[in-house]
């Protein structure tokens, strides 16, 4: 924040010195081009009416008749009193070096109206006799020289206005110099700037590779371990299922078969009804329990899964379902090999177990189709049902999470498609492994 804005506060240094410079140039040559303009005019006026006055005093001093001569000598009078306006208006505009100048200027007029005062009260004969000497030897000679000085005034406000350029060319070349300083000024700090947001970006992206591969190692490892859990899960049932259906089922039957034997032998011995009801409800007892340690054993692991191959024992799942809670399954299998890897039966069993509980227990579904294809490179897994549905943008319970698990540690894709009241559709789709595909072809 503090390099950035150090680079803003600088731009608009420049900028704002910029702006300033080129107001202040314009601002210089305004000035300068009024201040020439008001002497010029002001020193035209001068000229004019010096020119003026020895026309005016020609026609006085040559003019015969006294009306007409007044006349001019009146017009004189203005043009005097204009050219005295004239120099006061030009000494407020003065500069250091014009005022020599103006000053002999000034003393020239005052010598030119001094020689013309007494021609001025001359006689008619008197301006005949000696009118066309005067205007030759006084008055010509010194409109020419006061003409003179007036032109050199010129000169000198003409080089005032060479002077003013030069001013105005001293403020541009030190905004200059600001600019290149300002520019360099900028650039360094962008420079130094971009070299600090490189470095810190470039670490950055080096923490966040070296955080994201964490990540992903981590994730790996949870994957492998979710593995080994799901393996470890499985088999810890498979051996369960097999005690209880070795050792405890076993034991079950034993009891069953003795307690028929010993109902036998109270019969023959000495026959109670007492005694027999009592036997059959202890073999009913024991039934009871034989069945429910088998369904447990088959909940937890079906042999036939492992004896007869994943389609029967999808079928096998398919008609407890519907026995227990009469929901209408139906199985459909397509080219599903008997040789598949363990984990991918155990994967698609565990699923549709999973779903069909969901079916039940969540949806109030009637209906629900387990349909299963084997392609040549997949394995492929839909259950559709025709329950009440759910958001599955929103909804995701642990079964869920436990089957996109099991699915995404053997590389495969799980998908739930489902909006309240329409039903929901599961799909998985599961790479096969390159010995399963060589078999099958």
């Amino acid at each position: 924040m503090a390099g950035f804005g150090g680079l803003l506060v600088l731009m608009a240094f420049a900028e704002i010195d910029g702006i300033q410079a080129v107001q202040q140039i314009q601002a210089s040559n305004d000035q300068i081009r009024e201040d020439f303009l008001r002497r010029t005019r002001v020193l035209e006026r001068i000229r004019s009416d010096l020119y003026v006055s020895g026309t005016y005093v020609r026609d006085y001093l040559l003019e015969p008749e006294a009306g007409k001569a007044e006349g001019h000598r009146y017009s004189l009078m203005e043009t005097r009193a204009d050219m005295d306006a004239a120099l006061r208006e030009y000494r407020g505009l003065l500069t250091g070096r014009e005022g020599p100048m103006f000053q002999s200027l000034t003393r020239e007029l005052a010598d030119y109206w001094k020689t013309l005062e007494p021609a001025l009260r001359w006689e008619p004969e008197q301006r005949r006799a000696g009118g066309y000497a005067f205007l030759r030897d006084e008055v010509f000679p010194r409109r020419m020289a006061m003409l003179g000085i007036a032109d050199r005034i010129g000169a000198i406000n003409e080089s005032q206005v060479n002077a003013g350029r030069a001013k105005v060319v001293e403020i541009f070349s030190q905004h200059r110099r600001r600019l290149v300083v300002t520019i360099g000024l900028t650039v360094g700090l962008g420079l130094l700037l971009a070299f600090f947001s490189m470095d810190r970006i470039l670490g950055l992206e080096a923490r966040a590779e070296r955080h994201y591969r964490e990540i992903a190692d981590a994730r790996a490892e949870l994957q492998r371990l979710s593995a080994r859990l799901v393996e470890a899960q499985e088999n810890e049932r498979r051996s369960i299922s097999r005690e209880l259906h070795d050792e405890v089922g076993q034991s079950l039957t034993g009891i069953l078969v003795e307690m028929a034997n010993l109902s036998t032998m109270i019969r023959g011995a000495r026959p109670d009804a007492a005694l027999d009801a009592k036997a059959e409800e202890i073999k009913r007892l024991v039934e009871g329990s034989l069945g429910v340690v088998r369904n447990m054993a088959l909940l937890l692991r079906p042999s036939m899964l492992d004896d007869l191959g994943l389609t029967p024992a999808l079928e096998w799942q398919a008609r407890e379902v519907s026995k227990r809670s009469g929901i209408r399954v139906k199985v459909a299998a397509e080219g599903v090999s008997e040789d598949l890897p363990e984990e991918h039966k155990t994967c698609v069993y565990r699923v549709v177990q999973e779903a069909l509980h969901n079916a039940v227990r969540h949806a109030g579904a009637r209906n629900v189709t387990v349909s299963i294809r084997q392609e040549q490179d997949r394995l492929s897994l839909l259950v559709q049902d025709d329950g009440k549905g759910f958001d599955a943008r929103r909804e995701r319970g642990l079964g869920l999470v436990g089957i996109g698990e099991r699915v995404s540690t053997l590389g495969g894709v799980f998908t739930v498609d489902s909006t309240p009241g329409k039903g929901a559709l599961l799909s998985v789709s599961l790479p096969l492994p390159a010995r399963e595909l060589e078999e099958t072809a």
